[in-house]
């Protein structure tokens, strides 16, 4: 399996499964348009970006490379590395039409095209430069009060907002985006008094 340390942004959780049995890294789902409108996904990626460094694997039509285009806009020169994946014609298994432009994106994509484009966007084994820590988890967040127990998704909000990070954020995006941001030291500073224990 590919290693890298830079955060991985795509658009689909489609495409951040596939992705997910081909890279051990963490992943970012733009849900296709929705970074346009969102100011704090805007400055999500522009700080993950920033401390970790991007890897954008979009789609190969036109809306791909328009997504594509406004993240490396966002953020820092030099932080975003760009991996392309060739054009292929075809339908992805799970949907009934083809895309508008009849090529496969990411998630259609076979998985020895999508290793070979990741190693070739010089991202991959990057994985040794993050010092290891110990990471946030499932349990973390429950004793944090954040999932499981009534009142979750209200305290949830509250951290969204207090972090600033985008309100839509589900609970594994969240956890994956705690993970790139902060140590599991530093999210129990931000969460005493929250918790279920």
């Amino acid at each position: 399996m590919l290693t890298t340390s830079r955060v991985i942004v795509t658009e689909g959780r489609y495409d951040k499964a596939k992705l997910s049995d081909i890279i051990d890294a963490d992943i970012f789902v733009t849900d296709g348009f929705a970074v346009y409108k969102d100011k704090a996904m805007q400055k999500l990626l522009r700080e993950l970006a920033a401390r970790r460094g991007l890897l954008i694997l979009t789609d190969p039509d036109r809306a791909g490379f328009r997504i594509r285009a406004f993240i490396k806009g966002l953020c820092p020169p030099g932080t975003c590395l760009d991996a392309y994946i060739p054009d292929v014609y075809g339908k992805e298994s799970r949907k009934s039409k083809p895309a508008a432009e009849g090529k496969l994106g990411v998630e259609g994509i076979d998985a020895r095209i999508l290793r070979r484009a990741i190693t070739e966007s010089g991202a991959a084994d990057e994985r040794p430069d993050v010092p290891e820590r110990v990471r946030i988890t499932v349990c973390d967040l429950y004793d944090a009060g954040l999932t499981g127990s009534d009142g979750a998704s209200l305290r949830r909000a509250e951290l969204l907002k207090k972090l600033e990070l985008p309100e839509r954020l589900g609970t594994k995006q969240l956890l994956s985006v705690l993970n790139c941001l902060y140590s599991r030291e530093e999210f129990i500073r931000l969460t005493e008094g929250t918790g279920n224990v």
